[in-house]
Formats: structure tokens, C-alpha cells, sequence
């Protein structure tokens, strides 16, 4: 027995992950002469769901009606697929006036184990901070003292006739809120359409804005601040109820939706007989988060449970409130200008170029250590962006786009000049067992996968059999920030590529040393450091085109400026000597030559590996353009380095058309 539509519901037959919900196939047939036996399938009471239950009754297949889940997506229908679909047999969860799947799962009696996993729901919502929709910020500005919220909802909304309700019962709500709450002021939340004129509410806000002791507010914003710190919440059937439940609050209603009537709201309408008994908050979650909806897994598109999608949500909210609504991005060059918008989603960001005004009193977004505008604010905030530690597929010179970058508000982690905010989370933070087991996995599986930050080159190397000690020697591009900032000149004798190579002969006559040039340089998108030719004078081998992680592998110690093969080398377990203050150095974990007097705290590798890899960079998936964890770019990474061949000739012919030179 399959699910079928007719030809006429186009949305949903054009809906490609809908059999993945559903788990079989869709059918399309016309409708007049429909297959015997197939599930119908509708949405909601819309005119495909009336059709889906006309043809099952017509031929006796049964239906499903569906709907978005209470848990949906990032951002709304119009941006995102659905995350959660809710697949119902007996009605629709929003039909007070049936019974529901969704009534019955409520209803019935469940073991310790799902009540102890209701519970732990509810507490992840709250530290999620998540809602059904999850793209707006926060609302910022100062809540009254005290206050009840009054939730509007958009004019001819099915779920306020079919919750058993009407105008009337909005102007109640409001006179409720008004009279049993004293002392308190009365938040009304008008819909952003409504006050934009789009839709029409129930509400005359210029009559509201004249009421004594309410206060309206118009704006999109994400609904968590607001559930969180009001004394009650008002609704008619909005989802916000539900919400306010998982916050603990209490909720008054004023129509029958699937949430009142089971003992934990204050409901002006009586409950349907026989269908809703007293219930525990603990049942309820688990009914409508984990029994009724069925999920499909952000990233990788198959079924899942509700914690992951929930997960995922709360990432993207973590991540989407860090800085300020607006932020300005300071000389940036048009290829990197998407990049940018996607690794600070959450917030607008406006491109400003180099020589035009910079906006009054705008917060700042730049690349590394690119001069700052002038006469920038002293009280702007600055965000500094740069290339994390698991990049790419490729060179960024190559303008290969990265799957990792930093953000800093506090310097950058190669600048060993001033902190940063890698290292105040190293030098401060708190690395507790699950997050080391994390680090410690993550690690292993870098090693595994013979992943580096950039993943280039091919061929093999053999270590030579007469070698006892073999010393690599990576080089880096001698006019990078990493090492003007890094090395800094009169902390740090050694400064470029071959008086790294020289200290290393020097201090190790009789190791086997190798010399590896850096990638970029190798392409030509780089220059050649001083005297670089000339390698071989003081070293025994130089490599071209192996890759790093091929390298690292068959050698004894790294020694570096402040390259990060030399955290790649301490990942694999090698002995690394640094000549430069890298971010990884003055841990206990290396040699170093110029200590940082800044760095007293001694680390295990895996508390390094936590908070260079886990708890500093941004990740974002190639696949959904959302944050994502890095064990999930670590699984695309490899799926990329699978698939990935020759550069384009695209990119290899307009590089420098598109703005390589602004980095």
C-alpha cells in the first residue's frame, strides 16, 4: 500500500522530501480514478487534505493529513525545508472539534523512560533557546519590569476557527490579560505583516498604543526572550502557548489548541469531552516533540530524532546572536563578499570599500590584520576574520571557498603581539570530559583521514632507510601576517624561510632534514622567499608535490616559524620545535625558542585540540549554507577530497580579475 495525490496538488508531489517522511514512494494519479488501497495524502484542512479524505472514503485506502512540525527549520517556508512533518491518520492537531493522532498520543500512557526523556527535552529547548522558526535575533531592547504577554495571530489563521474560536475571543484575551494582572504591564505581540500592512490582525494598534499599561510590540524578532522573562502568556491557539509551557510559564487560552484542555493551561473554553484528561508537561513534550512528528536530518537528509534536529537549531542560534544585528564589512573583495554573509548569518552586513566613509558608531568586520578604517570609532566593535585550521579542498589564493574560518573580537590567533580570543580560551577556559572526548575523537579521526588545512599534492615519499632522525622543515610565505605578527622582529631571530632552514642544520648536524615548500608558492600565486632557491645548501631533501599529511607521517620532529604544519606534527604525535610564537606554542606542548610570557598554563593536546578546532573556529557546511559542527565539515572535507580534480580554468584565468590581490 503506497501514498498517492492527485495531480492537482502539485506542492506537494514537487515536495522531494516527502517520501522521506513518509518513508515509501509518492504516487500522482488524477484523482478521478484513484488506486485502490493507496494512502491519501493532504495538507492539513487545506484543499489538498479535504481531497485526501473525499478519495480515501471514495476508495478506501485511508489518509494522512500533514503539517509542519512544532519544530521546523532555521528560516520560514519560503527559505527552508521543512525539518519536522507531522503525519496524522484521525484528523489534525490544530481541529479542536476532532480527534487527532496527536490527542491520542497525549493521552496515552507512557513508561519512565519517555517521561525522562520529555524532561530532558525540555530542558535542551531552553538552553537551545529555539523556536518553531529560528532566523530572527533576539529582541534587544529593555522588557518592562514586569509584564504578561498577549499573543496576536494574522486574521482568517485556520487554526483560530478550528481551535474554536473567533474575533471576540482576541478582544477577551486582551481584557483578561488587562484585569488579572494588576500590576503588571501587558506586552501585546503584534505579527510583523499585520504592522507592515501585509496581513490584517485581530488588533487596532493605534487604538492599543493609547491603552493604559500596554505596550506594542511589532517587531520580528526571535519570540525566546520574550516567552522567557514574561509572568504569563496570553494566546488564542498560537504556537506560542506551547512554547511558553516549555518555559515553564503559565498560559492562559482563549480557543482549544492541541496543547489546552490536559490540565496545564488556564482555558477559558471547556475541554472536549472524553478525548482530554489531566496530563503531565513531561507526556505532552514527548507526544508532540518525539511521537507524533517525524524528522529528516539537516545535513544528511534522513530520518532522525528530535535531539538532533534540535541540535542543529540550537547551533544555529548560538551562532546567529554573536555580534551585533548590523555589522559593516571593511575592504573586502567581491568573491569573498558571499563568504562573509554566510559565516556571519544572523546579522545584515554591508560592504563599506576602502577610501569611502565609514557609517557613525558601525560596529567593524575586516580580514586579519588589514589596517582599519580611519577615524573609526574607539567604541565601534571590530571582528577580525581569518582561515580556520580545516579549511578547504584546496589553496584560498585559488579562491577555493573554505568551509572554516575564524572570527575574533580580541585580535587573531597568529598575532603573538597581543591576545586573542583563541588564546584567552586557552589560556581560561574550561575543557570538561565530554568536550575532551570530543577533542580526543576529532583528533584521531584527522589523523585517520590524513587531513591538513589545505589537502593538496599527490604522489608519495619514502623515508630514506639510513635516516635515524628526520627533521621536516615546512615553508611558509615570508610576507604573511602570520609571521610579521607571529615572529615579531626583535623577539624572534628567525624570520624567514631560510634562516629557519639554517638554525635547524645548525642545532641538528646529523638529522636527516627536509625542506617543503609552501603550496602557494609552489603555484606561483605567492613569492619565493629570500634566497629559497638555494634550499639544498642546507638541507638533504627538498619535496614539491606530497601532501603535508604524507609528510608528517613518516617523519621524526617538525620544525617551524610558526607554520601550522607544526600543529598538524603535534596532532600526529611528533616532536615540534618552534622559532615563532604560533598560536599552538607556550603550552608545554612544543620547544620553544621565544617563549610568550602571556601563555602560563600547561595543556594537554586535546584541551588544545578543544579549543583550536571545537570551541574557536566557524564551521559552515557546504551542503545546507548553515553552521555546522566540525564533525560535519570534517565528513564533507572528505567527501570533498574524494571527489575533487583539477582547478577550473575559470578560477586559474580570472583570479585576479575577481580581486585575489585584496585579501
Amino acid at each position: 500500500m503506497g501514498f498517492a495525490v492527485t495531480f492537482l496538488d502539485y506542492g506537494l508531489w514537487l515536495n522531494k522530501s516527502l517520501s522521506r517522511f513518509l518513508g515509501e514512494r509518492l504516487v500522482v494519479d488524477s484523482g478521478i480514478f484513484p488506486a485502490k488501497n493507496s494512502i491519501r495524502v493532504g495538507w492539513g484542512l487545506k484543499p489538498s487534505g479535504l481531497r485526501a479524505r473525499k478519495l480515501a472514503k471514495r476508495s478506501g485506502g485511508g489518509f494522512r493529513l500533514l503539517e509542519d512540525g512544532f519544530l521546523r527549520s532555521v528560516g520560514l517556508g519560503s527559505q527552508d525545508a521543512s525539518l519536522a512533518v507531522v503525519i496524522d491518520d484521525l484528523g489534525i492537531y490544530y481541529d479542536a472539534s476532532n480527534p487527532s493522532r496527536l490527542e491520542v498520543l497525549i493521552s496515552a500512557e507512557v513508561g519512565g523512560r519517555e517521561l525522562s526523556r520529555g524532561a530532558l527535552l525540555l530542558k535542551r529547548w531552553r538552553e537551545g533557546r529555539v523556536s518553531k522558526y529560528n532566523h530572527l535575533p533576539e529582541f534587544a531592547e529593555r522588557l518592562p519590569e514586569r509584564y504578561v504577554l498577549v499573543v496576536d495571530q494574522t486574521y482568517g489563521d485556520a487554526s483560530i476557527r478550528h481551535g474554536l474560536a473567533d474575533e471576540n475571543s482576541f478582544t477577551c484575551m486582551l481584557d483578561s490579560a488587562l484585569a488579572e494582572n494588576p500590576e503588571c504591564t501587558v506586552l501585546v505581540k503584534i505579527h510583523p505583516d499585520v504592522f507592515a500592512g501585509k496581513k490584517r490582525g485581530h488588533f487596532d494598534v493605534s487604538s492599543l498604543s493609547l491603552r493604559a499599561r500596554v505596550i506594542v510590540l511589532a517587531k520580528d524578532v526571535h519570540p525566546v526572550r520574550l516567552l522567557e522573562h514574561a509572568e504569563a502568556i496570553y494566546v488564542v491557539t498560537s504556537q506560542m502557548g506551547f512554547e511558553g509551557l516549555l518555559w515553564g510559564k503559565r498560559v492562559r487560552t482563549f480557543g482549544m489548541p492541541f496543547y489546552a484542555g490536559w490540565g496545564l493551561t488556564e482555558d477559558s473554553l471547556p475541554r472536549p469531552e472524553r478525548r482530554r484528561t489531566d496530563v503531565c508537561l513531561e507526556r505532552l513534550a514527548y507526544a508532540a516533540l518525539v511521537a507524533y512528528p517525524r524528522y529528516l536530518h539537516p545535513e544528511s537528509g534522513v530520518t532522525c530524532e528530535v535531539e538532533e534536529v534540535l541540535e542543529f537549531l540550537a547551533l544555529q542560534r548560538r551562532m546567529r546572536e554573536r555580534f551585533s544585528r548590523r555589522l559593516y564589512a571593511y575592504d573586502f573583495s567581491r568573491w569573498k563578499e558571499p563568504i562573509v554573509r554566510d559565516f556571519l548569518q544572523g546579522s545584515e552586513v554591508r560592504f563599506v570599500a576602502q577610501g569611502d566613509p565609514f557609517p557613525v558608531g558601525g560596529d567593524c568586520v575586516v580580514w586579519g590584520k588589514k589596517p582599519l578604517p580611519e577615524k573609526l570609532s574607539s567604541s565601534a566593535r571590530v571582528v577580525r576574520l581569518e582561515d580556520g585550521f580545516l579549511r578547504s579542498v584546496g589553496l584560498g589564493a585559488d579562491l577555493i571557498r573554505p568551509m572554516s574560518w575564524v572570527t575574533d573580537e580580541s585580535g587573531i590567533y597568529y598575532d603573538a603581539t597581543q591576545t586573542s580570543d583563541l588564546e584567552k580560551i586557552l589560556q581560561e577556559g574550561r575543557f570538561d570530559p565530554d568536550l575532551l572526548k570530543r577533542a580526543q575523537a576529532l583528533r584521531e579521526r584527522i589523523v585517520a583521514s590524513g587531513l591538513t588545512k589545505y589537502n593538496v599534492g599527490a604522489g608519495g615519499w619514502l623515508r630514506p632507510a639510513t635516516a635515524d632522525r628526520v627533521i621536516l622543515v615546512p615553508g611558509q610565505v615570508e610576507s604573511d601576517a602570520s609571521i610579521a605578527y607571529g615572529a615579531p622582529e626583535g623577539v624572534c631571530s628567525v624570520r624567514r624561510n631560510m634562516e629557519l632552514l639554517q638554525a635547524v642544520r645548525m642545532a641538528n648536524p646529523n638529522a636527516y632534514v627536509i625542506y617543503k615548500p609552501h603550496p602557494d608558492v609552489l603555484a606561483g600565486l605567492r613569492a619565493q622567499g629570500i634566497n629559497e632557491d638555494a634550499a639544498l645548501q642546507w638541507c638533504d631533501e627538498q619535496v614539491i608535490d606530497i601532501p603535508m599529511n604524507e609528510m608528517l607521517g613518516k617523519v621524526d620532529e617538525v620544525h617551524v616559524i610558526t607554520s601550522l604544519a607544526g600543529f598538524e606534527g603535534l596532532l600526529r604525535g611528533k616532536k615540534v620545535t618552534c622559532y615563532g610564537q604560533p598560536f599552538y606554542a607556550g603550552w608545554g606542548l612544543t620547544t620553544d625558542v621565544a617563549a610568550v610570557a602571556r601563555r602560563t598554563r600547561s595543556l594537554s593536546l586535546d584541551e588544545l585540540v578543544a579549543g583550536a578546532l571545537i570551541l574557536y573556529p566557524t564551521y559552515v557546511s557546504r551542503k545546507t549554507g548553515r553552521f555546522t559542527s566540525p564533525e560535519r565539515a570534517l565528513d564533507e572535507l572528505l567527501a570533498w577530497l574524494s571527489e575533487s580534480g583539477e582547478l577550473p580554468l575559470w578560477r586559474k584565468l580570472f583570479r585576479f580579475v575577481l580581486g585575489l590581490n585584496k585579501r
